[in-house]
């Protein structure tokens, strides 16, 4: 896979305003694992490489274990590996990245708020928005991981 253009440099306007988007999600109540493992899911969902290794990473450095890394994709089947908060979020990212086949049901946004407060929510959702956006800037433009920078270097 080659990359076919670098996006951060073609419109780095473009990029900066998506950058203060994730930072606001990163000043938000929402804690930053909790972030991060939304933002795994829906790089797995949507097969993007360059998001998946940068997540996984980021997850990693930041103390979680392998073994939760590799059941985030199964995190249903978890049992309690994944805290209610965590399943909640997970629940609320798979359903919402997969908008056209779901259509956001009412069932899955009232299990939503009965673990988050209104402001949570939107934040999640804001965070999983921003998610998808970059998933289709990297999968579009052929951005590769970092692991692949590195076993070509």
């Amino acid at each position: 896979m080659s990359k076919r253009l670098d996006y951060n440099h073609i419109a780095p306007a473009g990029m900066k305003a998506l950058g203060g988007v994730y930072g606001y999600v990163m000043q938000s109540k929402l804690p930053v694992t909790l972030i991060n493992f939304v933002y795994l899911r829906v790089s797995q969902i949507n097969n993007c490489a360059y998001c998946l290794d940068m997540h996984t990473r980021d997850l990693l450095k930041n103390g979680q274990k392998i073994e939760k890394l590799a059941l985030v994709q199964a995190w249903a089947e978890a049992g309690d590996l994944f805290d209610e908060r965590e399943r909640a979020a997970l629940a609320w990212a798979e359903t919402v990245t997969r908008v056209a086949e779901t259509g956001v049901p009412d069932q899955a946004y009232e299990a939503a708020r009965a673990v988050f407060e209104e402001r949570e929510l939107v934040d999640l959702t804001i965070a999983i928005s921003l998610m998808n956006a970059y998933n289709r800037m990297a999968i579009s433009f052929r951005n590769p991981p970092q692991a692949a920078i590195e076993m070509a270097a």
